[in-house]
């Protein structure tokens, strides 16, 4: 019986021991998720440094993705940029051609002595050869002698821009006086530039002209639209 009841014991210490294991290893999970659950907030205001790199489903590793996605939409939006700014200019964008403005060294030049409206001088403007350049929509800067005393506008709206190529020729009236006096100063030449910015103004011969208030016409493309009435 003694060695029965040392059995019973046995087995009864045995059934204990595993029943308190097993006890034990229960009241053990709730404590570490306890755990986890208090160092989680710890982590958030330390800066979640550690958790965000670590897990995949972390606010760390989510915000990676958009990142992404971002830098790839930029790409293509700054392709699209490019593709529509390359197109543009290709194409002109709207924008017209820029022509090169005539400078008074790039025309032949002629001037010759009219009998109407009182007397004046016709300019005449040719583009020389290989030579493609724009009158601008303005007047002739014409001086008279040492003085520089320019023509005023013989006409009240200004001209249009005038292509020279070619045989193309463009044409100024000069009425070099317009009053009605024994006033003014005799010269035999004129100055002539196109606009105030011409680098290089040219002389030309017209003979002996009486200066006293002058005026200029427009440029026109036809010599009877260049008569300075007036």
């Amino acid at each position: 019986m003694s060695g029965n009841r040392r059995k019973a014991l046995l087995v009864s210490a045995a059934v204990l021991g595993g029943a308190l294991l097993m006890t034990a290893c229960k009241g053990t999970e709730p404590a570490g998720d306890g755990a986890a659950a208090q160092s989680s907030p710890a982590v958030s205001a330390a800066g979640g440094g550690g958790a965000s790199s670590g897990s995949p489903d972390s606010g760390g590793g989510k915000a990676k993705e958009p990142a992404k996605g971002s830098g790839a939409s930029s790409g293509d939006s700054s392709g699209a940029t490019s593709g529509g700014e390359g197109s543009g200019v290709g194409t002109g964008g709207g924008r017209e051609e820029v022509g090169q403005v005539c400078g008074a060294n790039d025309i032949s030049w002629k001037t010759r002595s009219e009998s109407q409206a009182g007397g004046y001088v016709l300019v005449m403007a040719k583009a020389k050869p290989g030579i493609t350049c724009y009158l601008p929509a303005a007047l002739p800067t014409v001086a008279f002698g040492s003085d520089g005393t320019e023509a005023g506008p013989a006409e009240q709206s200004a001209g249009k821009e005038i292509k020279l190529s070619g045989s193309v020729t463009a044409y100024a009236g000069v009425n070099p006086k317009t009053t009605n006096t024994d006033d003014g100063k005799e010269l035999d030449s004129i100055i002539l530039a196109v606009g105030n910015e011409d680098p290089e103004p040219v002389s030309l011969p017209v003979g002996t002209i009486t200066v006293d208030k002058p005026v200029v016409t427009n440029w026109h493309t036809a010599p009877a639209d260049a008569v300075p009435f007036g």
